[in-house]
């Protein structure tokens, strides 16, 4: 039989699934880049104002690692490319993740993908018909931008190298997860890599991006983020770049296609160990089992970003020696202290929204477990619900806790090596890693109150959290009134280090995580599981 056969039938079947959500994540991308260019446009009229803007960012490496190399700023299109194009390709890298672990290795999970596979469908066909739509939705992103920046104005050639640039990481990021969803046996794992990829994409280009002209700019060239940006919209494009996202896609896919034809469907590549005869001790022991994995892949991650870290520090320096107007800048905010404090802020900043994406995860595997039809025969014995519940939030709360110390133990541990003084470093920046908690358990919260008040709408708990990114991103930049940017949890955190300590907001948020929390135990104790 034709390996394909059915291809046609299944595009169909998914753009039928899809038919909500593939529309929202492509008209919300696309329509926040236009609505930045026309706010810049607006705020930014002059040519002189967007260069006195650009002066203020060249030489900050924390402005640079969060948004990226200070590239045509004189120009809308330039400031736009900078301001959102690094956090439009992490969102449309989530939605490629999402979306081809949702139509191959999750269909796998439930079943859905056998029934399919016992009509007329192709070995192939399943996975082809996911990376049609996928790709088809990263040209749909490169076209409708590039249009909605041209009819703005701008000029075209640059208008179409950012929306290449953003397809070409949709592009990269489901090839990446059509490789995971063979490798993983569960759609959690797969979900979990294609994340981490995200992650590190982001960090290896963030290291490059802020590093000094003798440091390891190379860095952005490893990230698929780093290539959009290398394409250079508005600054001179380079289209030849696109071959990268184009070539490595290729390659990837091949890949993904060949461990296709090795394995069994519903096995991964990697099948799952099998437990001990053992057994496990009690509730929390089995909540162990299911999360240890994905909490020492996430300390490992944290770990090495240390040492990215260290290196970004070390090339504080180097700005301030090559650059006697900043360190003169700087005499005035502080010092040289105010642009180390500044960068490290910025960077927990970050950390505290990837150790949230970790607390939603862990909090939701209480669905997962639901959904799977693993947690019914747990609770038809002795064990209470609200006993099996808390044994997974425990990992949500505690884990998310943990995880952030270990980022403000890295971070100070990195820094003060680097600058010969880790007495005073390790405990001002594990102290700022900590104030993060609140924030990030708020968002926890949200995920349990919605696992036990409304099962089936848990993917709101991801949209929070990319509700709060764009606040915090992009909330100043639109000018939102204060109440708007008061709905990130993250908005509240003192700005440490460097910052004032208050501690009113984290109690504030500690009473919210709490409320949150208990509506959703109570829901859960009352609903029906299923």
């Amino acid at each position: 039989m034709n390996t394909l056969v059915g291809t046609g039938s299944l595009v169909r079947l998914v753009l039928r699934r899809e038919r909500i959500q593939l529309p929202v994540w492509i008209l919300v991308v696309s329509g926040i880049v236009a609505a930045t260019a026309s706010s810049f446009a607006s705020l930014y009229p002059t040519v002189q104002s967007r260069q006195e803007l650009a002066a203020s960012i060249v030489n900050n490496p924390s402005i640079l690692a969060l948004s990226g190399p200070a590239q045509g700023l004189d120009t809308i299109g330039g400031m736009t490319e900078w301001k959102y194009g690094a956090v439009a390709c992490v969102l449309v890298g989530l939605m490629a993740v999402f979306m081809t672990v949702r139509h191959t290795r999750a269909d796998e999970e439930t079943g859905r993908h056998e029934l399919l596979g016992a009509g007329v469908v192709g070995r192939y066909a399943k996975l082809t018909a996911t990376l049609i739509v996928v790709f088809g939705a990263g040209l749909a992103y490169a076209l409708l931008i590039g249009f909605a920046l041209t009819a703005q104005g701008l000029p075209a050639a640059g208008s179409f190298a950012m929306g290449l640039g953003i397809g070409g990481c949709v592009w990269f990021f489901s090839a990446v997860t059509a490789v995971a969803a063979q490798v993983s046996s569960s759609s959690r794992a797969a979900n979990g890599i294609g994340g981490a990829v995200i992650g590190a994409a982001y960090l290896l280009r963030a290291a490059g991006d802020s590093a000094a002209e003798d440091g390891p700019r190379w860095l952005s060239w490893l990230s698929p983020i780093g290539w959009s940006q290398q394409m250079r919209p508005f600054a001179g494009e380079r289209f030849w770049v696109l071959a990268l996202f184009v070539v490595i896609s290729v390659v990837l896919l091949g890949v993904g296609y060949a461990l296709v034809g090795r394995r069994d469907i519903g096995a991964g590549l990697l099948p799952e160990r099998a437990g001990r005869p053992s057994g496990v001790f009690g509730t929390f022991g089995l909540a162990w089992r299911l999360q240890r994995g994905i909490l020492i892949g996430w300390t490992v991650g944290i770990v090495v970003l240390a040492g990215a870290l260290g290196g970004i520090s070390q090339s504080l320096k180097s700005i301030l020696d090559s650059s006697p107007q900043v360190a003169q800048a700087l005499q005035h905010l502080g010092g040289q202290q105010s642009l180390v404090d500044s960068f490290m802020a910025a960077i927990l900043d970050v950390i505290g929204l990837a150790v949230s994406v970790y607390a939603i995860q862990a909090a939701l595997r209480l669905r997962a477990e639901e959904t799977a039809f693993r947690a019914e025969p747990v609770l038809a014995g002795s064990v209470a619900r609200l006993r099996w519940a808390a044994s997974h939030l425990a990992f949500a709360l505690i884990g998310s806790a943990f995880l952030l110390a270990v980022a403000g133990t890295a971070t100070g541990l990195a820094v003060g090596l680097t600058n010969g003084d880790v007495g005073t470093q390790l405990p001002r920046l594990l102290g700022a890693a900590m104030v993060q908690v609140p924030a990030v358990w708020v968002l926890a919260g949200i995920a349990t109150a919605l696992f036990g008040l409304l099962p089936r709408l848990t993917s709101l708990a991801w949209a929070a959290l990319v509700v709060f990114l764009l606040l915090g991103q992009l909330g100043s930049l639109f000018q939102l009134s204060q109440w708007a940017l008061d709905i990130s949890p993250f908005t509240h955190l003192p700005k440490l280090p460097g910052g004032e300590f208050t501690v009113v907001p984290l109690i504030w948020l500690l009473v919210v995580t709490a409320a949150l929390t208990l509506a959703g135990l109570a829901g859960f104790r009352r609903r029906d599981v299923g």
